[in-house]
């Protein structure tokens, strides 16, 4: 199930690198080409509320399956695009299919394994996590260069089809644990979700005005009247409120929506400053945080087991309080006259950090989990996951033209900004280092209010207590 799971989560970032050569290879414009990836995102966190609990209702191998099969479908659909519109709508039935895939990766491990034994799988899955985003943009980098554009989709088509025949024959078919189905709450859901995704991603595209407010006003109305419906529906609701009398998973939401914000966004402006002013290619620049994915592979698994016996809070703390760390450090060396290449060191941290995330912190949210509500406890956490990778992306766009204005000028700004390859004039090195160095302290201040959350979690005994 992981082959699944780490292919929706780097083709959530491995089109970034890609976005030139899809601009040249296609024709299309700057906000075409943004839309192959807004259409991905949207598409994946709308649903997400709603396909775990599918997952209960027919089965989380079945919805599993019928996920990665859509999803491999459009990845050759996405290399096949011969226009933008065309890409757009493929990469649209992408993050479909990635939406449906998702919460049965933790559903089927919150039934199949004890909390007693749930650790070590939890830290296979935030191994996954924490390699899938650095793999994207160092994959996405690596073939633009080497074989175009297209065969960053093409590349998921042969792991697809072998994840879908290892699913067949590996995961289980678990009982099926909601015999009905909430039709007005996935009605609800789907209108709150997409007002308030789509308002936030095209806030700046609107300039913030009336008609983002709307949506905004429209989404948060939508989703007062859906938790009003759920608290109605008892064991039939789409989203049983009973999830949130667990103090630690609601802490867990909360915590993991900064490292979903903090993640998606702190890597974009280094990336983009190692570009322009240090003239690296997008390879060169995805192997400066390749430590970082190899640690947390290495480091994961091990942690996970740890979990197993020893409370995950301080993992959590300390994977944190790392993640805002190595954040903060590379904000300090984004400057021309520091090295680059203390990245490596750096990465490392980081990929202690991830370590020391994903599986601790879902551990958490997930021990007091009764397995009857695994499908909708796994939608609600990655939902908010997503949408603080939502809120992330727009406010890293707005901090970074607010930074590039500040500090090139008006002018000045929006032509850097526009120029994501190619050395800028060397009189713009230093404006425009700091204003990608004051960008990443938005992240760092994020994800350090996350581990502050994390402080609150309730002590979870451990098994040998």
């Amino acid at each position: 199930m992981m082959l699944g799971f780490f292919m929706i989560l780097v083709d959530s970032t491995i089109v970034s690198v890609a976005i030139p050569a899809i601009s040249e290879g296609l024709g299309a414009s700057y906000n075409e080409v943004i839309w192959v990836n807004s259409a991905y995102l949207l598409a994946y966190a709308v649903p997400l509320l709603i396909t775990g609990r599918l997952g209960d209702r027919f089965g989380p191998r079945t919805i599993y399956l019928a996920g990665l099969a859509l999803f491999t479908a459009s990845s050759l659909a996405c290399g096949l695009a011969a226009s933008p519109a065309a890409l757009i709508a493929a990469r649209a039935f992408q993050g479909l299919g990635g939406a449906m895939v998702t919460p049965q990766t933790m559903s089927v491990m919150i039934r199949t394994f004890s909390p007693k034994e749930r650790g070590g799988a939890m830290g296979v899955w935030g191994a996954t996590a924490g390699l899938a985003t650095v793999v994207g943009p160092l994959l996405g980098g690596v073939l633009v260069d080497a074989s175009g554009w297209p065969w960053i989709f093409f590349v998921n088509v042969p792991v697809g089809v072998l994840g879908l025949i290892l699913a067949w024959i590996h995961v289980p078919r678990l009982e099926k644990t909601n015999r009905h189905f909430d039709w007005v709450g996935v009605a609800l859901s789907s209108v709150g979700m997409f007002c308030l995704v789509f308002g936030i991603q095209e806030a700046e595209t609107f300039d913030w005005d009336w008609r983002v407010w709307a949506l905004l006003a429209v989404g948060a109305a939508a989703m007062a009247v859906f938790l009003r419906w759920q608290s109605t529906q008892g064991e039939r609701a789409l989203v049983p409120l009973a999830l949130f009398q667990d103090r630690n998973f609601s802490l867990a939401g909360v915590t993991i929506s900064t490292v979903g914000f903090a993640i998606s966004t702190y890597i974009i402006p280094w990336m983009i400053y190692v570009q322009t002013v240090q003239g690296f290619t997008p390879t060169q620049a995805a192997l400066l945080v390749l430590p970082s994915g190899l640690v947390s592979g290495v480091l994961s698994p091990f942690i996970g087991k740890l979990t197993n016996t020893h409370d995950p809070k301080p993992y959590a703390i300390a994977g944190l309080s790392l993640a805002a760390v190595s954040m903060a450090l590379s904000a300090l060396i984004t400057t021309p006259e520091v090295d680059p290449r203390w990245m490596y060191a750096i990465a490392v941290v980081y990929g202690v950090a991830n370590s020391m995330m994903w599986g601790p912190l879902s551990m958490i949210a997930t021990r007091n989990l009764d397995p009857r509500l695994a499908g909708a406890g796994s939608s609600v956490y990655n939902t908010t996951r997503q949408i603080g990778a939502v809120i992330g992306s727009a406010a890293i766009a707005a901090m970074m033209s607010s930074q590039l204005a500040a500090k090139l000028g008006g002018g000045a700004g929006e032509t850097a900004a526009g120029q994501q390859t190619g050395p800028l004039p060397e009189a713009l090195h230093v404006p425009f280092a700091q204003a990608m160095g004051n960008s990443m302290w938005l992240p760092c201040a994020v994800i350090a209010a996350g581990a502050v959350a994390a402080c609150c979690f309730a002590r979870t005994k451990s098994w040998n207590d």
